[in-house]
């Protein structure tokens, strides 16, 4: 709606104006399995951590941090014992940047993404 607007307001067409905005790399739906006893309780430690340190974070469904490279979240999946990560960057660095930022949570909960949920 806002990019309808858009086009109503300054004139352009829909087209021009999504040619204008930035490409984004994105990695594919990351998910890996957790003791489902666990799964919620890794969501809020890193909840925690993000809120101490100051991030710019949005909790609603999970963990979803903005940067100056992107944005990444994670969550846990309602159906099943798996936790679900993604990440969204403006280029390949800062992809990676956002993927080591999603490994450092896990890591001091005690977890990794493992091998099967690479980028």
């Amino acid at each position: 709606m806002q990019l309808i607007r858009a086009a109503a307001t300054s004139g352009r067409s829909v087209t021009e104006l999504r040619g204008d905005l930035p490409e984004m790399i994105n990695t594919p739906e990351m998910r890996f399995q957790v003791d489902e006893s666990r799964k919620f309780a890794v969501i809020g430690e890193v909840l925690e951590r993000l809120r101490e340190q100051g991030a710019e974070v949005n909790d609603t469904d999970g963990a979803r941090v903005n940067t100056e490279d992107g944005w990444w979240l994670l969550r846990a999946s309602n159906t099943q014992d798996v936790l679900v990560a993604r990440a969204e960057a403006k280029s390949e660095a800062g992809l990676d940047r956002l993927i080591g930022q999603i490994d450092a949570q896990l890591a001091a909960s005690g977890l990794e993404r493992g091998a099967q949920a690479g980028h």
